[in-house]
């Protein structure tokens, strides 16, 4: 497995990331694209079945495609997946999809990483029943900080989405959570990473430097 390197910036989540020098990125394949891994140009990527493109007519043969890589060196986790109440098929449909992920997740023993919009219950209660072998990390969290002590007392890491961990009130929640679940992204976004460490390093008063290692250490815990 390719790993970072102290001094990387580590952007943990992104698509379609080109190669940087000091930016270590993680690409986000998505089941329906069939993308194949060896054409990620990233060091490290994560695939999933995003609840967006699930249907009736296409989970039997995603989950396919999420099965055949699952044992490829490159991939570090799976997903995202998770739960959407704006977009995607029946909250049902995306319930037994997800277990199926957790499951598989399981089984290759890699986290698994999670999108979830406005469906928060479901997340939690699906973490209570089905038990999982390995982490969970939410992309793209921008939530409270009540719901943020809940993820993290079930053992999950959290990636702030991108343009709101940039904003001024975020920061007092980067400084209430434990610095040891953070993660930072770009989604894929036209955003910086470097400019989010940045803006992250002044709201907890450390270093950019000392939070690149904190980051790596979580990075560490989570994936190896």
């Amino acid at each position: 497995m390719n790993l970072p390197q102290p001094g990387d910036f580590i952007d943990i989540h992104t698509h379609d990331s080109v190669c940087s020098d000091g930016i270590f990125a993680v690409e986000n394949i998505m089941a329906h694209e069939g993308a194949v891994p060896r054409d990620v140009s990233a060091r490290a990527f994560t695939a999933g079945i995003h609840p967006w493109q699930l249907n009736e007519n296409n989970h039997d043969k995603l989950l396919e495609f999420i099965r055949a890589i699952a044992a490829n060196p490159g991939l570090i986790a799976f997903g995202e997946a998770g739960f959407d109440r704006l977009r995607g098929p029946s909250i049902d449909l995306q319930k037994s999809v997800f277990a199926e992920q957790v499951k598989i997740a399981g089984e290759n023993g890699k986290p698994l990483i999670i999108h979830c919009v406005r469906a928060w219950d479901e997340l939690l209660a699906a973490h209570k029943s089905l038990k999982p072998l390995t982490p969970w990390m939410v992309h793209g969290f921008r939530g409270k900080k009540e719901l943020a002590l809940q993820l993290i007392k079930r053992g999950m890491y959290l990636s702030f989405w991108f343009d709101f961990v940039i904003r001024p009130e975020s920061a007092e929640l980067l400084r209430y959570l434990p610095k040891e679940r953070i993660f930072l992204e770009t989604d894929g976004a036209e955003a910086d990473i470097r400019e989010i460490y940045e803006k992250v390093s002044k709201d907890l008063a450390e270093s950019v430097d000392d939070l690149k290692n904190i980051i790596l250490d979580n990075y560490k815990r989570l994936f190896t």
